[in-house]
């Protein structure tokens, strides 16, 4: 993962309705707005959740009340057999491709595919053997913690080093969809950095990029968020996700907010404006010998002249030359220690 500015993930999730074409273009539009990765996720209705009408298996509040477990899951999965076309055609794009699996069999499935980067969803983060599978593969890890309490991430995360991940990116994250501003409490990505000391992102369900940018403030580094194109008006996900063009203004407000803080260059046009800095100027003809005083310089606009600091310093000492009103007064025109 790039460095030099976040790292930034567009989560297609279940936004391409079933259709094929659409999870392409998904992913063109992603490519085109900036995004450095696209994510898929790996299941299947059979991998999640058991085909039952019981009262467990039903959503009873949010955006997908009233469906059961296995029903929504199936109509949002996106089919195993899209995963190697929709890989290749990431990598004709130039684009980076993974994906969350849901159980070991589909990291078994993934890794035939050479994924390079897995993501474990905030609500597997508690399926430890799913961790272990995952780490072994020894690539990088990307563990969402929405849900998820101090002593849950902590058992993640060393389940994750004890077998093998090397390279593990925590993401702050609220699991609300949408999730709500006053939902937020950025403070714990600076907790997560300090506990963990590994790249800490934030998984975004919010509808205000204020979020993104305060997180960056904070440290945060690797963003992953919802699309979707710029003429679609329907997808699961598609009332926390980013349409078309709001993927690029996404981009460059996370990019903007990094470059402030991480930026150390000099500034050359504000180096220019010392210019019109206060220095000393001669307020009236001074000839040679003639003593220097509050009546004949001062200190003015613009910076061609002496430091201010050194305005009181010359004065009653003899000016060793002929100067006009308005001549600056430099260092020859005065003999003093300090200049």
């Amino acid at each position: 993962m790039n460095k030099q500015k976040p790292f930034f993930i567009a989560e297609l999730s279940a936004n391409h309705c079933g259709d094929f074409n659409l999870a392409k273009k998904l992913i063109k539009t992603a490519k085109e707005n900036g995004a450095d990765a696209v994510k898929l996720q790996t299941y299947t209705a059979d991998t999640m959740t058991i085909k039952s009408d019981k009262k467990y298996f039903k959503i009873k509040d949010g955006l997908w009340k009233g469906y059961q477990l296995w029903d929504l899951y199936n109509k949002a999965h996106t089919p195993l057999k899209w995963h190697r076309k929709l890989f290749s055609y990431a990598k004709s794009l130039g684009i980076k491709i993974f994906s969350t699996p849901f159980d070991e069999s589909a990291v078994d499935f993934l890794e035939k595919l050479n994924c390079q980067i897995y993501k474990v969803s905030s609500f597997e983060i508690t399926d430890l053997l799913l961790i272990k599978k995952i780490a072994k593969t020894k690539k990088p890890m990307i563990i969402s913690t929405g849900t998820a309490s101090l002593k849950e991430i902590e058992l993640a995360f060393k389940t994750a080093k004890k077998y093998g991940a090397k390279e593990i990116t925590l993401l702050y994250c609220i699991s609300n969809y949408p999730a709500r501003v006053e939902d937020f409490n950025l403070e714990n990505i600076k907790i997560l950095k300090k506990k963990f000391k590994c790249r800490i992102g934030l998984s975004d369900h919010s509808i205000d990029n204020r979020v993104a940018i305060t997180a960056v403030a904070l440290g945060a580094t690797v963003f992953e968020k919802h699309i979707v194109t710029e003429k679609q008006t329907k997808g699961f996900d598609i009332e926390f996700s980013l349409k078309g063009k709001e993927i690029l203004k996404y981009r460059n407000d996370i990019n903007l907010a990094f470059n402030l803080i991480k930026n150390t260059k000099k500034n050359s046009s504000d180096k220019k404006s010392t210019i019109y800095r206060r220095s000393v100027f001669a307020y009236k003809d001074i000839k040679k010998g003639e003593k220097f005083t509050r009546e004949n310089i001062k200190k003015v606009r613009p910076n061609y002249g002496l430091h201010p600091k050194y305005f009181e310093k010359i004065l009653n000492k003899k000016c060793l030359k002929n100067i006009s009103v308005g001549d600056p007064i430099t260092k020859n025109c005065v003999k003093i220690n300090e200049i």
